[in-house]
């Protein structure tokens, strides 16, 4: 670990468990990396209805983490797969796990609880996960574009990820940048909207940004698409309904993020939604091939 070559997938036990082993296989497999499946126990919840006993409770982790190392094995039986069991709070364990991981994958909410936010873990670990965390929300391998979500902050570390997934998945790519109204509009109804310089400003730094990396990996096709940020809710849901994979980065003023983590427009939308990949804003990218000079 702590080479970008580990992947840890959390699991506790619920219906979606094992999609998200599978997501995690796949993903180990194309970055060549380690599987490393954890199980914490007490796990997310330590309030007053936690069990009182705990040994049947781990002879049950472990049975859980071995069931799951078999079926990564059975997918991929190439793949390193180790497990590790775990006590305390899922986020903080896993947060601790991604100090020295290249991608920590779990899943949402379990969709029979009939809610349709993220839930305490995956809340938490947006914020404190050292490496990129990957969401499994009830969809994944569709054939859509990858989407990401930029900013427009210099050298925004989710773009060049992006650019990188896109290259390892022979997938096209899909640059989204919310420009903002004219702060003398932003006060008053929302129509019309008006900001002709915001939107050109906005769309001269994505297509510069896209410029710089599509150099370094001119095998991804890169399209930019200005949105007003009226638009951004209803962009990022038909992005995630559309794409196979949908990118943002954490850190800054964290609007996007909390669009992407919070309630659906319905219970249960996020069922047919593709995974969220949210990339911290120090983290360090990769290349899937070697630079091309300009």
């Amino acid at each position: 670990m702590g080479d970008q070559r580990t992947v840890v997938v959390g699991v506790d036990g619920t219906t979606t468990s094992s999609i998200t082993v599978d997501l995690a296989v796949a993903e180990a497999v194309r970055r060549s990396a380690r599987l490393l499946i954890v199980h914490v126990w007490p796990g997310r919840y330590r309030g007053r209805f936690r069990p009182g006993r705990t040994g049947g409770d781990l002879v049950e982790g472990r049975q859980l983490l071995a069931g799951a190392a078999r079926r990564a094995a059975a997918i991929a039986p190439g793949l390193v797969v180790d497990t590790a069991l775990r006590t305390g709070v899922a986020a903080e364990s896993l947060a601790e796990c991604s100090a020295e991981a290249g991608l920590i994958v779990i899943g949402h909410r379990d969709a029979k609880l009939g809610r349709s936010d993220w839930g305490t873990t995956a809340r938490l670990l947006a914020r404190t996960s050292a490496s990129p965390l990957l969401v499994h929300r009830g969809h994944a391998g569709m054939p859509g574009p990858i989407v990401v979500g930029v900013s427009g902050r210099p050298a925004e570390p989710a773009l060049g990820y992006a650019f990188v997934q896109a290259a390892l998945s022979g997938a096209d790519l899909v640059a989204v940048r919310a420009w903002q109204r004219p702060p003398e509009r932003r006060d008053r109804h929302p129509l019309p909207v008006v900001g002709d310089l915001e939107r050109r400003v906005a769309a001269e730094s994505l297509i510069a940004a896209l410029a710089g990396w599509s150099r370094r990996l001119p095998q991804v096709s890169a399209e930019p698409l200005v949105v007003p940020d009226l638009d951004v809710p209803y962009t990022l849901d038909r992005a995630s309904r559309r794409g196979r994979l949908l990118i943002a980065g954490t850190g800054g003023r964290g609007e996007l993020t909390d669009l992407l983590r919070g309630p659906a427009a319905r219970t249960g939308a996020h069922e047919r939604r593709c995974p969220v990949l949210l990339v911290p804003p120090h983290w360090q990218v990769e290349l899937a091939a070697d630079p091309v000079p300009a």
